[in-house]
């Protein structure tokens, strides 16, 4: 993972890393920071919550057969995918029903060529879990990438994006361009923990709890770490003087920037390990 990634050495000691990712997936970004000497503080700034209706999601699933491709981009929508299939017992039965072509690619019974996009390495891993064989990774885990790997393959099709319900528009908007049929359907929402607030700024104030480093892992875990913490204007933003803000990747960055926070830290490969690496590359270079 580079020169200055190395497990065996404590290369974060003494460093105050928080986490602010969703509660149920702070764990292995947390556990390989501990692993190199960071002090770790989980306080979410995001969570994962059933959209408020299931029906579009039901009724894509009750027709997944007649789709060309399935985009997903994030580890959450294939979970919420996976499970609303199991629960309602509607989609293909992908580990039973489920034919390999020449390409490997998973054709449903009864359907056309059902094809498969993940948009990065953890989402393709948690659908490759599920027994599904992956077609398409983009080199460059974000959504401009995926419409570069898939616009010259979807023309006359039908795309199916699952994804949460507050996203960027430029995998739908794109492919449509591009010739493809896209039903975009939310399978879950994220929403502020109103629990955190109090716990952000007793940290953000206490001086031994005060972190060196903010991580960010999608431009949700900004919006909601200001709105938790109040920082909406410059005047108030002072208060992070001295922390390092930490972001997974350019459009992290990008919210980042646009809501008036420093990008002190930024992946050079947009992944969990990326963001690791260049947090311990950072402290190194000091």
């Amino acid at each position: 993972m580079g020169k200055n990634f190395n497990p065996d050495h404590k290369s974060l000691k003494g460093i105050r890393v928080l986490v602010g990712r969703a509660k149920h997936q702070a764990g292995a970004l947390s556990t390989e920071l501990r692993k190199q000497g960071a002090e770790v503080l989980e306080i979410p700034f995001i969570e994962i919550r059933k959209p408020k209706s299931f029906k579009p999601l039901d009724a894509a699933l009750k027709t997944i057969n007649t789709y060309d491709w399935l985009i997903l981009t994030s580890v959450n929508g294939v979970e919420a995918m996976w499970d609303r299939m199991k629960q309602k017992r509607v989609g293909p039965d992908f580990s039973r029903a489920v034919k390999v072509s020449k390409t490997g690619s998973a054709l449903a019974a009864g359907g056309p060529l059902l094809r498969i996009a993940a948009i990065g390495p953890a989402t393709k891993k948690a659908i490759e879990q599920r027994g599904v064989k992956v077609d398409v990774v983009p080199k460059e885990y974000v959504a401009e990438s995926v419409v570069k790997s898939l616009k010259s393959k979807v023309t006359g099709k039908r795309v199916l994006l699952v994804r949460a319900k507050v996203a960027r528009d430029v995998i739908p908007n794109e492919l449509r361009k591009a010739g493809a049929h896209v039903d975009v359907v939310e399978a879950y929402e994220t929403v502020v923990p109103k629990s955190s607030r109090t716990r952000l700024r007793v940290a953000l104030n206490n001086p031994k709890k005060r972190p060196h480093v903010v991580t960010f892992t999608s431009s949700s875990t900004v919006r909601n770490f200001v709105d938790l913490t109040g920082a909406k204007d410059k005047r108030s933003r002072k208060e992070f003087a001295g922390i390092h803000m930490a972001s997974i990747g350019p459009v992290t960055s990008s919210t980042l920037r646009e809501l008036g926070l420093p990008v002190d830290i930024a992946a050079k490969e947009f992944t969990i390990p990326g963001l690791i690496q260049a947090i311990v590359g950072a402290f190194a270079a000091e």
